[in-house]
């Protein structure tokens, strides 16, 4: 008996986890920039050309997830890994709850 795969679906599930991937990559860097702005270690033009940079970003994600229709998968990616993290982030804080 032949498998039967819904292409579109894997398609939208693959780009999903690779924006929301792509996604959670900018929100370091832009941490990261802050951090690097703040101790100064900035020049002004590098504080512009990066601020833009990451706009381009935003703009690309967006128009990206616009055209493949997956601001649903990419969302549904997204809470999936948040909830992992805040689970994880519970057993590292409150490891009593999770022994035994």
């Amino acid at each position: 008996m032949p498998i039967d795969i819904d292409e579109k679906n894997l398609k939208h599930g693959v780009l999903g986890l690779v924006i929301a991937l792509v996604e959670i990559i900018k929100e370091a860097l832009r941490l990261q920039a802050l951090k690097r702005m703040e101790g100064g270690s900035l020049t002004e033009e590098e504080i512009d050309r990066l601020g833009r940079a990451l706009m381009d970003l935003d703009t690309a994600i967006e128009e990206i997830k616009k055209e493949q229709g997956i601001s649903e998968s990419v969302k549904s990616v997204r809470d999936g890994l948040d909830n992992i993290v805040d689970e994880l982030l519970d057993k590292m804080i409150n490891p009593e709850r999770w022994d035994g």
